[in-house]
């Protein structure tokens, strides 16, 4: 068992007193988990099974969500939404075909959670829509108690018309099983904390910020780490100017041009706590694709806690202003910001789990 006074305590030892949306889901998330034993509620209709926080970007959806995570005394999981889709599209390749197969994946995935928290729900994409769809239901059957945080609200999710339709019953349980809690506060947390003693964003693209990167990499790494590599990550090939033990080094155009998806930055997330971004200029960004690469760029080492130091032509915020064509840039927006707060905790303080990267031959 866990108050909500035990919650509020949490957040004011960080110095922060929860808003009125915030304390709407500090009730709502209290008694989610306070509840009877959920497993007897499998099959229940009249459940609430879980608690949907929405809103804009920078309201302190996770950071709820987060803390009373923290307290909970349960088997508990948190995953991304990237992440989620890695796992179960692993899963699902090693499973027999057949009609059952995604449902059976799931089953196995959701054993012994008895907490699910699901960051950064979004839909946009229909054979996404589907696998989530099939997931929840099958979470919603076991009893699983969920939570999701999400920038839209559920009749938000996949807004596109011609695919709408198709996931409106998605959306009626969502409606029906989660209580639903509005984060509506008008100010982004994100842009309110003290800038780092270390800058990590660099513009223009001259030789002071190109003796800052080396400066960067070089307090993480020696001399003897600075030259060309050719890496495979994630299958694919990755040219970079340098590449240690803590640090990648490597120009934006590698990075965010060309065949690349979540997955590769999914990997690279996982080998190197610090990522140096180089020669990033506003006019790759208006390519839609390019823009959308580098959007799960910042999202994946983001969630992960990872530092980012960019180098670009004009200041990164000004060459995302007023962009379109992509997902979610409103929330990079507010968390490339906090990246650069004092507030952002320092991915130095610990070493990363390392994953196996094949270095080849230049």
């Amino acid at each position: 068992m866990i108050e909500e006074t035990d919650v509020v305590g949490a957040l004011e030892d960080r110095s922060i007193v929860p808003d009125s949306s915030q304390r709407q889901a500090i009730s709502a998330l209290v008694l989610l988990l306070n509840a009877r034993p959920w497993r007897k509620w499998a099959g229940k209709s009249r459940a609430r099974q879980g608690v949907y926080c929405y809103g804009l970007p920078g309201r302190g959806k996770s950071l709820i969500v987060d803390t009373v995570y923290g307290l909970a005394n349960c088997q508990k999981h948190r995953i991304h939404f990237h992440e989620f889709l890695r796992e179960m599209n692993r899963r699902l390749v090693m499973e027999a075909r057949g009609d059952a197969r995604l449902g059976s994946v799931a089953r196995a995935w959701l054993d012994g959670v008895e907490l699910l928290c699901f960051d950064e729900f979004h839909v946009h994409d229909i054979a996404d829509a589907f696998l989530i769809g099939r997931f929840l239901d099958t979470a919603l059957e076991l009893g699983t108690r969920i939570v999701l945080t999400s920038n839209y609200a559920p009749q938000g999710l996949l807004p596109n018309p011609e695919f709408h339709e198709r996931i409106q019953p998605m959306i009626d349980r969502i409606e029906r099983h989660f209580t639903l809690i509005h984060f509506d506060g008008v100010l982004d947390y994100r842009f309110t904390g003290l800038q780092t003693a270390l800058p990590r964003f660099f513009s223009p693209l001259d030789a002071a910020t190109a003796d800052k990167l080396r400066t960067v990499f070089l307090r993480l790494e020696n001399n003897d780490a600075v030259h060309e590599q050719s890496l495979t990550v994630a299958g694919r090939r990755l040219n970079v100017r340098a590449a240690g033990r803590l640090a990648l080094w490597a120009d934006f155009a590698e990075l965010c041009v060309g065949n690349r998806s979540y997955l590769d930055y999914l990997a690279l997330v996982e080998r190197w706590p610090c990522l140096v971004i180089d020669q990033l200029t506003h006019g790759l960004l208006t390519n839609s694709q390019t823009l959308q690469r580098f959007i799960w760029l910042v999202d994946i080492f983001y969630d992960h806690k990872r530092a980012l130091f960019i180098a670009s032509d004009v200041p990164v915020e000004t060459a995302l202003d007023g962009l379109e064509g992509a997902h979610d840039l409103s929330r990079t927006l507010s968390r490339l910001a906090e990246m650069q707060s004092r507030s952002y905790p320092d991915p130095l303080d610990r070493l990363p789990n390392h994953t196996e990267v094949t270095i080849c031959p230049s």
